[in-house]
């Protein structure tokens, strides 16, 4: 292996060693792994470079990163559990479970909406400071306080942030637990996973430092960067992607402690890529068939007017679109993150996989987890499960 490049991959997935050695020899890549867990196998399991530029901190084999969005993926399998349960119903309305919910003429909104990106509530509309969004309870009370957007681009908005209040708190009513409580109990536990939503604070020295790239801002979906014009200019913009302001380098929670060990459930996971993996490899010892025939049913397929791409949810999880965000095959399904990162399933090859990063870019067409994922298709047509 070349360069940084550490860890190990089986027989036949080579190439994937290769590729992943290029993406810090011709891409910039800063610290990075990759991993690909195939049927209780870890067939690819490769970290290299920084954890930390200041420090000079290696990236280590324990190394955990910031999932960004992919924690949603963690969120849609805790759903699915409670659906495959009988304790939460698609077409029920929330008000079913969170009554308070129905304020502002929200009586009528299904869980099928929330975990779609449909409930128009794609933004959180009373303007919070980060630190103030680490308080997922209070963020879930102001939701259940707001009135559906009129914005006709709403409904076809991803809910970035606004997603994870909303169904952690259909969680939290149903079960009792917050969600990353029953995400440690429920699935971490079970499958041995380094993975949580809220990091242990003996954890924090594990965790990888984020950068922004230097052009981080040129591509515009998070807007200005001020927050202050955005909201005059774009009010659902505004909402969506800077309330809170979180991806300006003068407010930039993710590499904080507080924000680390918070809740925030759709976006601020943390984990082993290693563990990533596991997950989606093993959702079939957490879930029926029938169920994970659920978790790839389409349940909203539209172009996003703000993200100015195609998406398409089943109950939470990202499924695959044109642009095959998560790699080669149409079935593949999982969910990634800003700044590049991606993990998902693919379902015909009996394959979980995780690419995580610490140097965020904003262009979709990245190449660095696109080119990890076409170069482990190649292999896995080759190798048999």
């Amino acid at each position: 292996m070349q360069g940084t490049v550490e860890g190990h991959v089986a027989p036949g997935y080579e190439p994937v060693a290769d590729e992943f050695a290029r993406n810090f020899a011709q891409r910039g890549e800063l610290g990075a792994a990759f991993a690909v867990a195939r049927e209780g196998e870890i067939v690819v399991d490769l970290w290299g470079g920084v954890a930390d530029r200041a420090s000079g901190r290696p990236w280590t084999a324990d190394t955990a990163q910031i999932l960004f969005s992919g924690a949603k993926g963690l969120v849609a399998t805790c759903l699915l559990m409670l659906i495959e349960r009988g304790a939460l119903e698609l077409d029920a309305p929330v008000v079913r479970y969170w009554p308070e919910f129905g304020a502002a003429g929200k009586q009528r909104v299904t869980v099928r909406e929330i975990v779609s990106h449909t409930a128009r509530l794609p933004g959180l509309e009373t303007p919070v400071t980060w630190q103030e969004a680490t308080d997922a309870q209070r963020m879930a009370e102001l939701l259940a306080g707001q009135r559906q957007s009129d914005d006709p681009r709403a409904i076809r908005t991803y809910h970035a942030m606004t997603f994870g209040w909303l169904a952690g708190e259909l969680v939290r009513r149903v079960d009792g637990r917050t969600v990353g409580r029953f995400f440690a109990e429920e699935v971490a536990a079970p499958l041995a996973l380094d993975l949580w939503i809220g990091l242990p604070p003996e954890l924090e020295p594990r965790v990888a430092t984020v950068e922004l790239a230097a052009d981080w801002g040129s591509a515009e979906t998070f807007g200005s960067g001020t927050g202050v014009d955005d909201a005059a200019a774009d009010p659902l913009r505004w909402s969506v992607f800077q309330n809170p302001l979180r991806y300006d380098r003068s407010s930039f929670p993710w590499n904080e402690p507080a924000w680390h060990q918070a809740e925030v459930p759709s976006s601020n996971a943390i984990g082993t890529a290693r563990s990533i993996a596991r997950l989606y490899d093993g959702l079939g010892e957490l879930l029926s068939p029938a169920t994970l025939e659920l978790a790839v049913t389409p349940l909203s397929s539209r172009w996003d007017p703000l993200l100015d791409s195609p998406t398409t949810f089943g109950v939470a999880f990202q499924l695959q679109t044109e642009r095959r965000p998560l790699g080669p095959p149409a079935g593949a399904y999982g969910h990634g993150g800003s700044g590049g990162s991606r993990h998902g399933r693919w379902p015909e090859q009996r394959l979980g996989f995780s690419y995580a990063m610490n140097l965020m870019r904003e262009s979709p067409d990245d190449e660095r987890g696109l080119a990890l994922l076409g170069t482990l298709h190649a292999c896995v047509t080759k190798v048999p499960a």
